[in-house]
Formats: C-alpha cells, structure tokens, sequence
C-alpha cells in the first residue's frame, strides 16, 4: 500500500536514510570492532549496546527504504 508523503517529508527520509548508511552505521562497526578488542564479550556492557545499535539502525534503514520505495508524492 503507498504512504502518501510530501516533497519535503520525502526529502526528510532520504536525509536520514544517508546519514543511518553512511555515517551511522560506519560508526556502531567501528564502536563493535573496539569493544571486540576489550575481550570476553559476554560480560561485555560496551559491546551488547554497540550490537543493540546496530540493531535499531538496520532497522530503520530497511523500513525507510520501504517507505521510500511505497510512497506516493503530493506535490502541493
């Protein structure tokens, strides 16, 4: 079914689209890899939050690509 979306709020998507893909995710593999190093990861705080993260983001990526890919623009 397609979500009716305005220009701009369809803008708005694609701006936080890029950001989760290109700068938030680059970040939460770098804080994984860092906590990694810290060692045993079951006891490891730093590296089950970074997990839970990464999570959240690959989440919103794929339902801002849904969206995006099922929108309907209004252009007034």
């Amino acid at each position: 079914m397609a979500v009716p979306i305005t220009l701009f709020g369809s803008d708005e998507l694609k701006d936080e689209l890029q950001h989760l893909k290109y700068t938030a995710r680059p970040e939460v593999v770098a804080a994984i890899s860092e906590a990694r190093a810290h060692g045993d990861l079951k006891e490891n705080a730093e590296y089950h939050a970074a997990k839970e993260q990464q999570s959240f983001i690959e989440g919103r990526i794929q339902e801002l690509e849904g969206v995006l890919s099922n929108c309907l623009l209004y252009t007034s």
